[in-house]
């Protein structure tokens, strides 16, 4: 097995194909781009020149590193030019019938001592492996778009590969500064396999006219810190090529959260493809092209317009960390803010965590002096929500139970001016159960804040079958003068960002459970290939696993899908008391404060 690998080819010279091949060239390889495309080998050397300028130009590179690098690239549109290559990496379109005719192919051509990589990320690299003639050289080496830019590489191993074509691959990876993880042979791997069964229940979210593209992805984004929305990433990836992904998972699953959503197939049979066709989930200024432009289904910009009611002043019930940031909110756009608690002490313990925080806010320059004690003299702390009487938007804050939530806003339809909007921040409670425990269902809505509320963007507004229009109207007003980002969402469990994330989360609990990768590796493949702020036990951990655990169960009972059912290892740790952060230990182990 050759572990120099110092003349690398790399077959298939499309957007994955060139940017490997700028990896490698950058990194001193000698590089051989055969495709049999000429147009496409034209390309492949006009993008490098392009991309190699403009890292001149930025100072990432030298002139002579440039040139260098430029020299070092050839291409072919002739297979046998790979004669020479100590390591192959295919990168041709996703089907089996091609990738084993290049394998069959290289067979004949390459050294018997020359390692084969596939970059697939849905067909299998055992089957692959098995059409060669050595199939203890062939393994899968997924590198993630842009290849210049991502950090992640996946090494695939099969049951026939040799450890050494392993370990030099893996040597190869780090010395062209990227992270790679080592993993086994099954579709998706780890980032992709995570990845795509979200990317499938967005798709089916917007396919049953659950909430629109545009608030589906900003809900993502905002409320996750992704840097696409799920479906924007479907038409950056490719309709076509999320669609063969899912089905090899899917094959391999079983799971129904990986069939894929049937819009896929039908976006795909039309030629909507993303952006590589102009249109995909979103219409684009030209094949291939970057920027979204209006098309029939673009909301008007009046279109969430309407008469509401006036709210001047704003009752917060709770005093907690949501209670208190959300009451910050308020007081901060200008709204005359009565935070009450139980007691007259608890919400005066609440008002202090607020002054804390704006202090904070003054220290670091956001907020002047005059602004914080402007701000702080707006809210009254009071120890019953008979303060309410007057107020003209009362949002709940209390505890994530049914029956408490019920008995707040059975105290607020009796205490509340005729008139006023109530508003829960629940994050899986049916807010319709919520809204008939008073005799004023229509004036009930879901104010969906996200912790901690005063950084946090997204609102999510939750209607209910009863909710006024009015009322619906006024939130969304409410939302702009705070300036938060509203997305609406129909009353069902998860709303929408829960709804998609809790079971990505749960997904990868079970990839651990199965023994398929570490922690470690998970977490680095999804902030590393998938662009996430933090690895899925980085965040089940910061949530808490009791909480996580809530609502997956919330989620399972809701739809009734068993790819649903919570991890047993979750429920486990849940059990043990091993509840993330706050406790000291969840899926790691932190120091107590």
């Amino acid at each position: 097995m050759d572990t120099s690998l110092s003349t690398i080819a790399v077959v298939g010279l499309g957007t994955m194909g060139t940017g490997i091949a700028e990896v490698l060239a950058l990194a001193g390889r000698e590089v051989i781009g055969i495709d049999i495309s000429e147009a496409a080998a034209l390309g492949a050397v006009a993008s490098l020149e392009a991309s190699t300028a403009r890292a001149v130009g930025r100072g990432r590179i030298t002139e002579q590193e440039r040139t260098d690098a430029l020299a070092r690239f050839r291409t072919s549109d002739d297979l046998r030019t790979a004669a020479d290559a100590e390591l192959v990496i295919e990168v041709v379109p996703e089907t089996y019938e091609i990738k084993q005719q290049v394998f069959r192919e290289l067979d004949a051509i390459v050294s018997p001592t020359a390692i084969l990589a596939t970059g697939t990320n849905a067909l299998s690299v055992t089957r692959l492996a098995a059409e060669s003639q050595h199939p203890e050289r062939v393994l899968g080496l997924h590198f993630f778009n842009p290849a210049p830019a991502m950090k992640l590489v996946e090494v695939v191993s099969s049951v026939l590969t040799a450890p050494p074509a392993v370990e030099a691959v893996t040597a190869l990876a780090r010395e062209l500064g990227k992270e790679p993880v080592a993993v086994g042979d099954r579709p998706g791997f780890v980032a992709d396999g995570l990845l795509f069964g979200y990317l499938n229940q967005a798709a089916a979210m917007y396919e049953a006219n659950y909430a629109s593209r545009e608030d589906i992805d900003a809900a993502m984004k905002l409320g996750c810190g992704l840097p696409m929305g799920p479906l924007a990433l479907l038409d950056l990836i490719g309709i076509d090529t999320a669609r063969t992904v899912l089905e090899a998972m899917y094959a391999e699953s079983h799971d129904r959260l990986h069939a894929p959503a049937p819009v896929l197939g039908q976006l795909s049979s039309a030629g909507l493809t993303g952006r590589k066709a102009g249109r995909g989930f979103y219409t684009y200024d030209a094949p291939g092209g970057q920027a979204v432009v209006p098309d029939a289904l673009t909301p008007a910009a009046d279109a969430a317009s309407g008469a509401g009611r006036d709210v001047a002043s704003v009752g917060v019930a709770g005093s907690g960390t949501m209670a208190s940031g959300i009451a910050e909110v308020f007081a901060k756009a200008g709204y005359d803010v009565v935070l009450a608690a139980r007691s007259q002490e608890k919400a005066d313990v609440a008002k202090g965590r607020i002054a804390k925080s704006l202090e904070r806010s003054v220290t670091k320059g956001r907020l002047t002096a005059e602004a914080r004690d402007e701000t702080l003299a707006r809210i009254t702390a009071a120890g019953s929500l008979d303060a309410f009487a007057e107020v003209d938007l009362a949002v709940e804050a209390v505890a994530e139970d049914l029956g408490i939530k019920q008995q707040l806003f059975a105290a607020l339809d009796k205490v509340c001016r005729p008139g006023a909007v109530l508003a829960t921040t629940t994050s899986s409670l049916p807010v319709v159960a919520i809204a008939r425990a008073t005799a004023r269902p229509e004036d009930v809505i879901g104010m969906h804040f996200f912790n901690p509320a005063p950084a946090m963007k997204l609102v999510e507004v939750v209607r209910t079958v009863l909710t006024a229009d009015d009322v619906h109207a006024t939130v969304r007003a409410v939302c702009a003068r705070i300036r938060k980002h509203p997305v609406d969402c129909g009353d069902r469990a998860g709303f929408i960002v829960n709804a998609l994330l809790f079971p990505y989360l749960n997904n990868a609990i079970k990839m651990v459970e199965q023994h398929y990768a570490s922690l470690d590796d998970i977490d680095a493949a999804m902030k590393l290939g998938g662009g996430y702020p933090m690895g899925p036990f980085e965040l089940l951990d910061v949530v808490g696993l009791d909480v996580s655990l809530a609502i997956e169960k919330v989620l399972h009972k809701e739809f009734r899908d068993p790819g649903l059912a919570p991890a047993p290892l979750l429920e486990h740790l849940v059990a043990a008391g091993c509840l993330g952060r706050k406790t000291g230990r969840g899926f790691r182990e932190y120091a107590r404060r």
